[in-house]
């Protein structure tokens, strides 16, 4: 197999992975038609095309998902022992590609990122937001950032903050006008926020912790969002009670703006990891990722 054709390889599987030209061409730097002439110099190689491409979508042939079955493990392996050679070396560089959800910026990352960005500034990290529970390995992530119990068990997990709360506030104001609830059966008589579950489509339904076991609620309430920050904002706003991670409105507690409500029924949490498949630490922007975390966290969490 000739050198042209190699170089163009992992092209087809950056498209395959994006499901998209324009998308993979952000990923590796190049433009639309340079990535479309990569696949099409792949394709006419091989004598039949790896794509269905129409105006909306791109989706593989038969021959692209049996070649590029074969080329993401091979493609892996190769990436991983460039990893270890330049882990060898001691040296830091290239993009770091994490999958986390919003909440994880303020809990955890945003103090990490900034302070690999005073030592290792040769590593680029991408923080790709996702509230589902994404495959990193089949998306093309270096790793993800989840809340412990959420993460496969063939997964590497190094912890970033400790364990922590989650659990039920509101703003003084509505609390004056509405009344503190004193039972979870009170809840049905407050208007609460609501969490959209992005892959299901459903309800949240709030966890709690009565008489020594864990209970789910379903809330109603005018408001229904799909991730915390935005729960937070209408709660200051005096919308309504929200659940909610303790160490994001640790502050606005502390300070009066938000008021902890059922607070002998808050469900106990595992607290944020970073996890990775494994061997994938020896690659030196995630061992650097994770040293950092360890010092930049250390005592701290939260906003």
């Amino acid at each position: 197999m000739n050198r042209d054709l190699l170089v163009h390889l992992p092209v087809v599987v950056a498209v395959a992975r994006r499901s998209g030209f324009a998308a993979a061409a952000r990923e590796l730097g190049m433009s639309t038609s340079a990535v479309s002439h990569a696949v099409r110099l792949v394709e006419e190689r091989l004598g039949q095309p790896l794509f269905a491409r129409t105006t909306r979508s791109v989706a593989l042939t038969q021959a692209g998902r049996s070649l590029v079955s074969t080329l993401t493990p091979a493609l892996q392996d190769i990436h991983e022992r460039i990893e270890f050679i330049r882990a060898v070396k001691g040296q830091a560089s290239g993009l770091l590609r994490l999958n986390a959800a919003r909440i994880c910026l303020p809990l955890a990352v945003t103090r990490i990122v900034s302070a690999m960005a005073e030592r290792y500034p040769e590593v680029e990290i991408e923080i790709f937001s996702d509230e589902r529970l994404t495959d990193i390995v089949s998306e093309g992530f270096d790793a993800g950032i989840r809340v412990g119990e959420m993460i496969a068990q063939d997964m590497v997990a190094v912890r970033l903050t400790p364990p922590f709360q989650s659990i039920v506030v509101g703003a003084p104001d509505y609390i004056s006008r509405n009344g503190r609830p004193m039972k979870l059966a009170q809840l049905s008589d407050h208007n609460c926020i609501g969490y959209r579950l992005i892959r299901s489509g459903g309800l949240y339904q709030w966890e709690f912790v009565e008489e020594g076991r864990e209970i789910a609620v379903a809330v109603r309430g005018s408001a229904i969002v799909t991730e915390s920050h935005s729960a937070v904002e209408l709660a200051l706003a005096g919308v309504g009670l929200t659940y909610v991670f303790e160490p994001l409105v640790r502050a606005d507690i502390a300070a009066g703006r938000l008021v902890q409500v059922l607070a002998s029924h808050a469900i106990d949490e595992a607290g944020l990891f970073l996890y990775f498949p494994r061997r994938a630490e020896l690659a030196p922007k995630l061992r650097a990722f994770i040293d950092t975390a360890k010092e930049a966290l250390r005592g701290h969490i939260g906003p």
